[in-house]
């Protein structure tokens, strides 16, 4: 009888342990890591175009003044270019994104995320200082 309640005990023990629930990997905290700072700048996608439209009909509208104030143009420009860029990049980043793991390594699927996170940040503080120079600019 001891014995039957020892063997219970010590089955109930490891049925709870090994179905229990394990935490995130490694690998799903980089992914959500990843994906979070996707997740900040992607909203202000249309923000980007929209900045990029106004500071273009502002070039356009300061190269029919007499003079034209070239420094300013280029400065409106430039603006325009970085907002494009910035535009450009979140997308290319995005197409080139693996969302599923496929057969990867753990080693091999936390080197890729890593790479990921160093693109993806990259991109963040492009968007992010484009819009601040337009902004800045364009008020």
């Amino acid at each position: 009888m001891k014995r039957t309640i020892q063997f219970l005990i010590l089955t109930s023990f490891f049925m709870l342990n090994g179905c229990g629930t394990k935490g995130p990997s490694e690998s799903e905290i980089l992914r959500n890591e990843v994906i979070a700072i996707h997740d900040e700048v992607m909203p202000k996608m249309g923000m980007l175009q929209s900045l990029q439209r106004k500071a273009l009909d502002k070039a356009g509208e300061l190269e029919l003044e007499n003079p034209v104030d070239s420094a300013k143009v280029l400065e409106y420009k430039a603006v325009a270019y970085d907002l494009d860029h910035a535009y450009d990049a979140m997308f290319d980043w995005m197409h080139q994104y693996k969302s599923k793991d496929d057969e990867q390594t753990q080693e091999e699927l936390k080197e890729y995320l890593e790479e990921q996170m160093v693109l993806v940040t990259e991109v963040n503080v492009e968007v992010k200082t484009a819009l601040e120079k337009a902004e800045k600019l364009l008020k």
